[in-house]
């Protein structure tokens, strides 16, 4: 991780959950973080949590990732105050979970979904590889993946989620040969969870013994790809839970 000390990381949806495990973690190995979101007081709260000699290399940027124009606002910003970014964590998404496909009057929550989980996803990626071409630096991309990106489970409702999932798994993929052909070395990483305990999850499922990983997992495991030498790209990461379905 020495080589990415004092670099600048972005982390979508950072102001709870994996986001903000995940914006700890990075500070605390010596980069200087931006959480993007739209409650930026959640993510200023998160310097409380930290030592106060790695406080200051934690910020916040207000940004919704389903306006492009919040998307393209915030990486300027970055650009301006810390001379662009090296590591992008695409952390944001949502499920609006008992929404079925087939539910009548969905196409709100449906279009939300999408937007966020893949839209989004794909424009900070954009945005974050035009500052690291710009500045010729050999950054690295990750997306927070899901389980239900690989193959979905029968016994919940998850609506279009797995299909926004299914395709971060594509987009990385085409990611990764786009930054070959470019002849980049930037890095992109998908990494998919099973369960996590996030906000997301039911409150009965976090206390009946339920398998389910907690958010410093995921935050451990971006610190392990980021660490690999640049001769090594993980390029798809699966976590699960000892004892888990899904």
């Amino acid at each position: 991780m020495d080589r990415w000390t004092g670099k600048v990381a972005i982390v979508t949806g950072a102001s709870s959950g994996i986001g903000a495990a995940v914006l700890k973690s990075l500070a605390k190995a010596g980069l200087v973080v931006v959480g993007l979101a739209r409650r930026v007081e959640l993510v200023e709260e998160l310097r409380k949590e930290l030592p106060t000699t790695v406080a200051p290399h934690l910020h916040a940027i207000r940004c919704d990732i389903t306006r492009e124009e919040d998307i393209i606002s915030a990486f300027e910003q970055v650009e301006q105050k810390f001379g662009g970014v090296d590591v992008l964590v695409n952390n944001a998404g949502i499920a609006h979970g008992g929404i079925n496909l087939l539910t009548p009057d969905n196409t709100t929550q449906l279009r939300q979904v999408v937007d966020t989980n893949l839209v989004g996803l794909v424009l900070c990626s954009r945005e974050a590889f035009k500052s690291m071409q710009k500045r010729s630096v050999d950054g690295h991309i990750v997306h927070i993946n899901s389980v239900v990106g690989h193959s979905v489970p029968a016994f919940q409702s998850f609506n279009i989620y797995p299909a926004t999932k299914y395709g971060v798994t594509a987009v990385t993929e085409t990611m990764r040969h786009e930054l070959r052909m470019a002849n980049s070395k930037t890095k992109v990483t998908s990494i998919s969870p099973g369960l996590v305990k996030t906000g997301a999850i039911p409150d009965e499922m976090k206390t009946n013994g339920t398998p389910i990983l907690e958010p410093e997992d995921i935050a451990d495991a971006i610190l392990y790809v980021l660490g690999t030498p640049p001769r090594v790209q993980i390029h798809e990461l699966t976590i699960r839970p000892i004892g888990e379905m899904m």
